[in-house]
């Protein structure tokens, strides 16, 4: 019989993660609605129904309970990206691959997408919060360079490879940040809701940052 992975405190790893993710979820809440200064450990504690003791057994500080649902902001891309053809271009698996969540279960729930964005927006003014999408980001350039390099052949650590990943990686930190606050301002949406004239920006932009390297198929 297999046994789920237990961490050192005897809990199961899947459980400690979705135990984290409610705690991410409740404190963004809050960091939304009353700021990170007014909120204490011990409102998210209670907002979760956990003692605050059991709060900081998982994050080391207030912000950083933002980490969890920061990172679901990116997971979707992400899981786009990893899931890419060689022999399809960039702009045709974003399409299909975005069109497709659409009607079917996204890896995300749209509510955890939303705290995110506003989590990502709220970074702007809260430096605290700031490192916890730095870390996201960090992830995403982390999972391009595995990308890419199985692309271009080349190792992950090659020199060229972690340059287009650092440069594919800001261009979708720039424009998550450009979609996600024009979501909260309440701007006109229109230019994000055609998938496929999404998908082209997003792999033009990638294209341009990476001078042509990363976008087209490959053999």
């Amino acid at each position: 019989m297999t046994t789920a992975k237990r961490s050192g405190g005897g809990m199961s790893e899947q459980r400690r993660l979705r135990l984290r993710l409610e705690i991410s979820r409740e404190a963004a809440r809050l960091f939304w609605e009353q700021g990170v200064a007014a909120t204490s450990g011990d409102q998210i504690a209670e907002a979760v129904g956990l003692s605050t003791r059991t709060i900081w057994r998982h994050f080391r500080s207030k912000e950083s309970c933002a980490e969890p649902i920061v990172m679901q902001g990116v997971v979707t891309l992400l899981s786009v990206l990893r899931s890419w053809p060689r022999q399809l271009s960039l702009e045709e698996h974003l399409g299909v691959e975005l069109a497709r969540l659409r009607v079917e279960a996204p890896p995300v729930d749209l509510a955890d997408e939303m705290l995110a964005m506003k989590m990502i927006r709220l970074a702007d003014t809260e430096p605290a919060l700031r490192t916890a999408w730095l870390m996201a980001c960090d992830e995403t350039e982390r999972q391009l360079r595995a990308l890419i390099g199985d692309r271009l052949d080349r190792p992950a650590t090659d020199l060229e490879v972690l340059l287009h990943a650092a440069s594919a990686a800001a261009v979708i930190r720039v424009l998550d940040e450009h979609i996600g606050a024009a979501v909260l301002s309440g701007a006109d949406l229109t230019e994000f809701s055609d998938i496929k004239a999404l998908s082209r920006r997003y792999a033009h932009a990638i294209r341009t940052a990476t001078g042509g390297a990363v976008g087209d198929p490959v053999a």
